[in-house]
């Protein structure tokens, strides 16, 4: 069943608010269970138990902020353009620019693909 784009770009705009809440389980509720995860640089996530193993005790980041610069929706995709700042789990303070792209199943994020262009804004 077809998703209008505005409610598209509105589950990805959730999707960036749980991350930085840390609100995995409404993360989580976001993505299907066949998900595809890939982050520029790191292994490519494959499924949901996987994409939760990720955020609770891998992901590198400890908090932090997205700043969505440009979002574009198609009829089953979203793309992000934006700014991650924040602290990783060793200290560290990065800012971080991403390109993002989120493709829909059914009302569901069946593939994620991130790209990270630099360290700094």
């Amino acid at each position: 069943m077809p998703h209008a784009t505005a409610t598209l770009e509105a589950i990805v705009r959730s999707y960036y608010d749980h991350v930085d809440a840390h609100r995995l389980e409404e993360l989580l509720a976001l993505f299907d269970e066949d998900i595809v995860y890939e982050r520029q640089g790191t292994p490519r996530i494959m499924g949901i138990a996987a994409l939760r193993r990720f955020y609770e005790q891998e992901r590198i980041i400890d908090s932090g902020a997205h700043t969505l610069d440009q979002v574009l929706t198609g009829a089953e995709w979203v793309a992000v353009r934006g700014r991650f700042d924040g602290r990783l789990r060793d200290g560290q303070q990065v800012r971080i620019r991403f390109t993002d792209w989120h493709h829909f199943r059914e009302g569901r994020i069946v593939r994620r693909e991130s790209l990270f262009p630099g360290r700094t804004v």
